[in-house]
């Protein structure tokens, strides 16, 4: 099977750690027609994007909304606007996007306190604690719940002692939002951001946020004569744009908040418990078949992500020629591995959409072909 131009093709099977195939419903809101940023008919949809966040966010949140951009802008909207030059920042890193929450903070002028773990192992919540109480003054404290480097869940949920704190919590949802439970009020979360190309089975180019009452008082609360430093991922302004009276900032895309507004729909149709037990079982099939094929699990049980697998390859097995191979040959898209798993390991997406039966029968069926 070929796919490249001319070839017939009309959708590769996207495997990887994202984008991932959008659900039907979100390809469909794409053909909606245009309309202006600030239409009332689109003003309206893009408060009832911020209800429907709402829920899978969990979350009574007010200032919950998407930011026009990918995963990334939502880390940065987040630390930007929370953070001052000086202030401290504690992060923990154990995987890549632990990494750049590490960078985007260094960069808005933040003293970074990192608290290290090894890629491919759970971060201990109690050091991340202990790093708090160490640096008591620390403006926020930042995690990532599901490492998209490695197929890692975080342990979050004792994090919620920061809110006997003056320290927020941080937290990235960029893999987890929509694939395993996430609980933003129960776990005293003051800032989450996510994407929407992964389990919540839209496309690339938005990022969903959400503040609590006690993050949106930091930000209004934060010195004038050190604004905010990015006007487009200024969270203050977006919410001036998105709420009454509706403050001009950006052009954002009716479109991509259509496609979100029917993803979002198919999702919370099908019910939260109902779209996590089926990432479950999904990602436990493909768990439980791929040592078969001479694959070891990177994340240890209990850790493991359903969504997305870090695998490392079978011995032997050339990473970039053998991806190359699945792609052109069948069709199908995984990841390849990051940091120390370069090279080494695959990542392996089923999210949204991809979370069925289908996609492991194809992406097995394949593999038996190729590595027989």
């Amino acid at each position: 099977m070929s796919t490249g131009p001319g070839s017939g093709v009309s959708e590769l099977l996207l495997l990887g750690p994202g984008p991932s195939n959008p659900y039907p419903e979100a390809s469909a809101g794409l053909a909606r027609p245009v309309l202006g940023h600030l239409d009332p008919e689109f003003l309206d949809l893009y408060q009832a994007v911020g209800d429907q966040l709402r829920a899978v966010f969990r979350t009574a949140n007010r200032l919950t909304l998407p930011v026009s951009g990918t995963g990334s802008s939502g880390m940065e909207a987040c630390l930007v606007s929370l953070l001052e030059p000086g202030e401290t920042a504690i992060v923990g890193v154990n995987g890549y996007f632990g990494e750049r929450l590490c960078e985007v903070a260094r960069r808005a002028g933040a003293e970074v306190v990192r608290v290290e773990g090894e890629w491919g192992r759970p971060l201990d919540p109690e050091r991340l604690l202990e790093a708090q109480r160490a640096n008591a003054g620390a403006r926020l404290l930042a995690v990532v719940h599901a490492e998209t480097s490695t197929g890692v869940r975080n342990e979050v949920a004792p994090l919620r002692a920061l809110q006997d704190t003056d320290t927020l919590f941080v937290l990235d949802t960029v893999t987890s939002l929509g694939g395993i439970p996430v609980e933003v009020d129960i776990w005293g979360v003051d800032a989450a951001y996510s994407a929407t190309q992964k389990c919540l089975g839209a496309v690339s180019g938005l990022a969903p946020i959400t503040f609590s009452d006690r993050a949106v008082a930091r930000m209004v609360g934060r010195s004038a004569e050190r604004p905010i430093c990015s006007f487009y991922l200024d969270v203050g302004l977006l919410e001036g744009y998105v709420y009454e009276p509706h403050r001009y900032h950006h052009t954002a895309s009716s479109v991509l908040v259509s496609a979100l507004h029917a993803g979002l729909g198919r999702l919370l149709d099908e019910g939260l418990p109902a779209v996590h037990d089926r990432h479950r079982r999904i990602g436990e099939l493909l768990q439980s078949s791929l040592p078969a094929l001479g694959f070891g699990l990177v994340a240890p049980d209990g850790h493991r992500l359903p969504q997305l697998t870090t695998a490392r390859l079978p011995s032997g097995v050339d990473d970039a020629k053998t991806r190359r191979r699945l792609r052109d040959e069948y069709g199908i898209e995984v990841g390849g591995g990051l940091g120390p798993f370069a090279g080494q390991a695959w990542r392996i997406g089923l999210m949204g959409h991809n979370a069925r039966q289908r996609s492991i029968a194809t992406l097995l069926g394949a593999l038996r072909s190729l590595l027989g």
